[in-house]
This record gives structure tokens, sequence and C-alpha cells, in this order.
């Protein structure tokens, strides 16, 4: 009987105690899911979208891809909002020539750029007849024949279509959509010390290195990391208010493809 009695006390006693804040705790799991989402975007992987088609036919508007930011080292730009404020890069390495890698634009810091790496520090880069000269050589190029997508305008165009060689580790395809276009010849540029140089794979529609006055040579500190894997595509020709047209609009053949 003083055993029942005694159990009855506990239980009594039990009740008697605070409940736990389920409010705190949900908030505690919450602020360190965003401390390790915020932690892997600063120092592992960044997620981007191609909202053009200057990267034609490597990379194509409505691409998703990850960004790995310790490629190339740490500078202010591969924190959010460009912070803490401090110049060079920790870890820092160079690019490699023919790395796809997005970096900070040089007229203004609050937009990303996404191009092929071209140049390094002393290299001297040309463009003639629409051939890419690295140091007085011609990149190797072999035609694959015609390609046909959508321009910004949303009109069907075709580009020549070529397989350029940068080195035996860079083979990657280019669009030429105009003969004789405007950027086809250009001036010899030497890439000044600490700074690279970058054209898009859609050649005659790309605003990149070989304009001085716009993106010209772009400060090593300005990489924010080397393009990995594409990890969802989507057309975006078709618009996001027919729901109905979403599950044919997914580029299937394009998810998880390396870059």
């Amino acid at each position: 009987m003083k055993l029942n009695l005694f159990k009855k006390k506990i239980i009594k006693n039990k009740d008697l105690l605070p409940k736990k804040n389920y409010w705190i705790e949900n908030f505690k799991t919450f602020f360190i899911a965003i401390l390790i989402a915020l932690t892997l975007r600063t120092f592992a992987f960044e997620p981007f979208s191609i909202p053009s088609g200057s990267m034609k036919p490597t990379l194509l508007e409505g691409d998703y891809l990850f960004v790995s930011k310790y490629s190339f080292g740490y500078s202010k730009h591969s924190f959010p909002m460009s912070f803490p404020n401090y110049s060079g890069r920790i870890f820092g390495n160079y690019p490699e020539r023919g790395d796809v890698a997005v970096f900070k634009f040089t007229k203004n810091t609050k937009i990303d750029y996404i191009k092929r790496i071209v140049g390094l520090p002393g290299d001297k880069i040309q463009v003639k007849d629409g051939i890419l000269y690295l140091n007085n050589t011609a990149i190797e190029r072999k035609s694959k024949g015609s390609w046909r997508a959508k321009d910004r305008n949303n009109i069907m165009q075709t580009y020549d279509r070529y397989e350029e060689k940068l080195s035996n580790d860079f083979i990657y395809d280019v669009l030429d959509a105009t003969p004789n276009g405007m950027l086809d010849n250009t001036d010899v540029y030497t890439v000044p010390e600490g700074h690279i140089f970058a054209m898009g794979d859609n050649r005659d529609q790309s605003s990149d290195s070989r304009i001085l006055s716009q993106l010209g040579f772009i400060p090593f500190d300005h990489l924010v990391g080397r393009a990995q894997i594409i990890f969802y595509s989507r057309d975006r020709s078709e618009p996001l208010w027919k729901l109905w047209l979403w599950p044919s609009s997914v580029r299937v053949e394009r998810i998880f493809k390396r870059i």
C-alpha cells in the first residue's frame, strides 16, 4: 500500500514539471539548418541559374548548376554580399584554360557572369576569322555541322557548330551565328598580371573580355567558383503559368550533366 502511494506521488510531481517549449526547439533546428546551408554555400557549392544564351551550346537558358567555391580559393566575393571586405584570395588557385567559371562583373560586382576561361596572366589572345589564337597559335577546331536553337528573342536560329580543342583536357563545342561577325576579328590582347581572359562559347552573341569597354580583363579576386554540374534544367520558352507543360519542359537529358 505504501508503494502504491509513492508511485502516485511521483506521477503527480511529474505533472508539475514545465512542458518543453517546442517553438524554441524548432527555431534552434531551423537556425542550425540555415547555418549549415550558408556554410556549404560559402565554402563548398553554390547554386546558379543560366539566364542568357552566351554559353550555348554548353549551357542553356534554364540550366541550374552547382559551382564549387573551393576550386579557386576564397576572396571577399566568395561570401554573401561580399562581406567581409578584404583583398586577395585565401588558398588561391588560378583556373585552368578551359574552365567554365562564375565571376563578378567588372563594372558592377553585384552581377554574376559565367564564361569560359581562355587566357591567364601573360597570355596573348586574338580572334582571327572566328578562330581563337592563344600565344600566336591557332586553337584546333573542326566543323560539326549546324545547330538550331531559339535566340534571346525566342526566335529559332541556325548556328554553325564547331568542336574546339583548347587542350587534351578541354574539348568543347562553340557556335558561330554570323560569318565575319563583329567579334570574329580582334586586336591582340595581352592578359595583365592578376587577371584572366574569358569568352562565351556562343561567340557572336557573348559580351565578354573581347569588349574591353564592357567586361575586359577579369581580376583574379572576382572569381567566384568553377561550374561543375547541372542539377536541373527547364526550357524557359514555356511560360510558368502553364502548369500542364511543366513535365514536358524539363530537360531530363541535361540533369546531372558534368560541365
